[in-house]
């Protein structure tokens, strides 16, 4: 039976622990390093199951043991820390927030929009992106995604970019994130423009559908810790996705969903997601 790489971790992860429940489990393993990570080699048919068991148990024996008066959790400072680019990319998300009071503030949004517009009575009148290329506004390519219209809406778009960009940034790196972010928000919104035309648009949800669709297809061809969401996660994310797709919302007056960003997103994800997977895989088979 071949080995294959279950898991990546940092260098500085203590995995005494892990290694001695494996051993008490009788699971065959071994353990090398490369380029600053830690890798854990299975047998391929195991691979999933160990990481499961490192997300149910990552302090190994330890974990098994009684319970003792509960340490103090990592702290939140600390993960802030650990995560500096998801940390900040959420502190400049919310700044716009305030800048532009969650939607309400058309002075400012006008210069984060994909397209510049202008309200005259009770109409809105947008201009056209290659307009808008020509004067070499290059950034509303991308800072759509800063925009948020209610707080419920950013709230949700910034817990999930949490959830997931701590994922890549741990498994990735810093860059590797910042770049995934821009190229889901660019081609979110190139894809949302394509389908509605010019029209008011925003949010990170584009963004959100790049990363899931990224760890997916990842994590399917080369299978590590940090990619393996809970169950059903996907299922309800792409199930959202539909359920938008059918209208109900705005059949409701509920407001209009950027369906297109989401999907936009959602493919250019599962892009890199197989490209990356593939690389890494490849990388574990030398």
């Amino acid at each position: 039976m071949s080995a294959v790489v279950a898991m990546r971790l940092p260098i500085q992860t203590d995995l005494s622990g892990f290694i001695a429940l494996l051993q008490r489990l009788q699971v065959p393993h071994r353990v090398s390093e490369e380029a600053g990570e830690q890798l854990l080699w299975v047998p391929g048919e195991l691979a999933e199951q160990v990481c499961d068991l490192y997300l149910r148990y990552p302090q190994g024996d330890a974990a098994l043991q009684p319970a003792t008066p509960p340490q103090a959790a990592v702290g939140f400072v600390q993960q802030l820390r650990a995560s500096p680019l998801t940390a900040g990319m959420l502190g400049l998300t919310l700044l716009v927030a305030v800048l532009t009071a969650l939607g309400d503030n058309f002075a400012a949004i006008r210069w984060l929009s994909f397209v510049d517009f202008r309200i005259q009575g009770d109409y809105i009148y947008f201009g056209y992106l290659a307009e808008m290329l020509e004067k070499g506004q290059w950034w509303r390519l991308i800072t759509p995604m800063l925009i948020h219209f209610g707080l419920l809406h950013l709230t949700m778009n910034a817990l999930w970019y949490w959830v997931l960009g701590q994922r890549i940034e741990a498994r990735q790196g810093p860059w590797t994130l910042l770049g995934l972010t821009l190229l889901f928000s660019l081609a979110s919104n190139l894809a949302q423009y394509s389908f509605s035309g010019p029209a008011l648009f925003g949010g990170l949800s584009g963004v959100l559908y790049g990363l899931l669709g990224h760890c997916w297809l990842f994590q399917r061809l080369a299978p590590t810790a940090e990619y393996q969401l809970p169950r059903g996660v996907l299922v309800m994310m792409l199930a959202w996705l539909l359920i938008c797709m059918t209208g109900i919302f705005e059949l409701l007056q509920f407001g209009a969903i950027a369906n297109a960003a989401h999907v936009g997103g959602l493919l250019a994800g599962c892009t890199t997601g197989l490209l990356g997977g593939a690389l890494a895989r490849q990388r574990a088979d030398r």
